[in-house]
């Protein structure tokens, strides 16, 4: 295998950019000498972490669909045109063999654009709740993965989420010192990590914020990304007062918080619930209380399995955290046992499965 020519769809959001990146690291170890071109808008994240991480990306316009009916929606068919007609030009000069689209608003013109040059088409969803993107192409690709079972859509493959090399080949026990020590904690407490995905999320920053000094009195030190956003929210107080609580604006190394934690009080995305059990942290999910109801989904496969618990948004109070959270770090046999558990049902192949998919429809 040498000299592949891909084109990776997903844009947007770090839940399509982030799988996307991975399977780029997994198909560039796999073929050196491949050329992997990246699609996206310039109007969502992949313009900054796509070049960042070495590869070229091309932009398509993008197509917003409404949320509501209004005069817009006269306006997606053309939109959606010029955006398959940008893509194709695109695919036809760089004479890519494969497609690989990971949902998302830039995927869809991609999957056409690809469907009417005859070239094979891989999807990939991240969430439980599949979008409209992947479900449309779900009835025309060679090959759908998914990463969670039960994900209802035609002829799908369980694959997991696919992860940086990082998060994949963590070994939490063995960069557990090290890690507490990078972020100035502790060596021997019970460690909580707190974080919202990248804005923060101000729910949890409430309750947490409220319930620190309650925490700190039973033992229990905390590492709490705020989000950008919410810098403020909390006041960091160093390891010279055990125990310490730690606030900081961003995560740059989730692999180091990750083995930094004995427990995660965390949104449930579906990158952070794959995470979470492919390094076998167990978690305690707040739901984002928006949208279809994708989250909570997402993270009823983990809880199943024994890995983690729910907590509503509006239940998520500062008592549930001082007592109940708590609780449950304190518990080191449940605790220990609901690790085990998420690590057994976590997936670290899948960027590894999603090369051996796309490579094997390449011409």
């Amino acid at each position: 295998m040498t000299g592949r020519r891909i084109v990776l769809a997903g844009g947007g959001t770090g839940g399509h950019i982030e799988p996307m990146l991975a399977v780029a690291d997994a198909l560039r170890a796999a073929d050196p000498g491949g050329k992997l071109t990246c699609l996206g808008t310039s109007r969502g994240l992949e313009v900054d972490l796509v070049p960042a991480r070495g590869y070229e990306l091309r932009l398509i316009p993008p197509v917003p669909l409404p949320r509501k009916p209004s005069l817009d929606l006269l306006l997606v068919p053309g939109r959606l045109w010029n955006s398959v007609r940008a893509a194709g030009e695109i695919l036809r000069d760089t004479r890519a063999e494969v497609v690989v689209g990971f949902g998302g608003y830039v995927a869809l013109p991609a999957y056409l654009a690809a469907r009417r040059a005859g070239i094979p088409i891989v999807v990939h969803e991240q969430n439980a709740v599949p979008g409209l993107a992947n479900r449309i192409a779900a009835r025309f690709a060679d090959v759908v993965a998914v990463t969670f079972p039960g994900t209802p859509l035609p002829g799908a493959e369980v694959v997991g989420m696919p992860l940086r090399p990082d998060i994949a080949n963590l070994d939490r026990a063995a960069r557990q010192f090290p890690a507490r020590a990078h972020f100035g904690l502790c060596p021997d407490r019970p460690t909580l990590l707190v974080f919202g995905g990248s804005q923060g999320a101000r729910s949890l920053n409430t309750a947490l914020v409220g319930a620190v000094e309650s925490l700190r009195a039973r033992g229990i030190q905390i590492l709490h990304a705020v989000g950008a956003k919410n810098v403020g929210a909390g006041n960091s107080v160093g390891p010279s007062e055990p125990p310490p609580y730690i606030a900081v604006p961003y995560l740059e190394r989730m692999d180091l918080a990750y083995a930094a934690a004995d427990l995660a009080l965390c949104r449930a995305g579906a990158v952070t619930c794959a995470e979470l059990s492919a390094v076998g942290l167990p978690a305690v999910f707040v739901p984002l209380p928006i949208g279809n109801g994708e989250q909570r989904r997402n993270a009823e496969p983990v809880v199943a399995a024994g890995g983690g618990l729910v907590i509503e948004d509006a239940a998520l109070t500062v008592e549930v955290v001082s007592d109940r959270v708590a609780a449950l770090l304190l518990d080191v046999t449940r605790l220990s046992a609901m690790s085990s558990a998420t690590a057994r049902f976590g997936r670290r192949d899948a960027a590894a499965r999603m090369v051996e998919l796309v490579i094997g429809l390449a011409r």
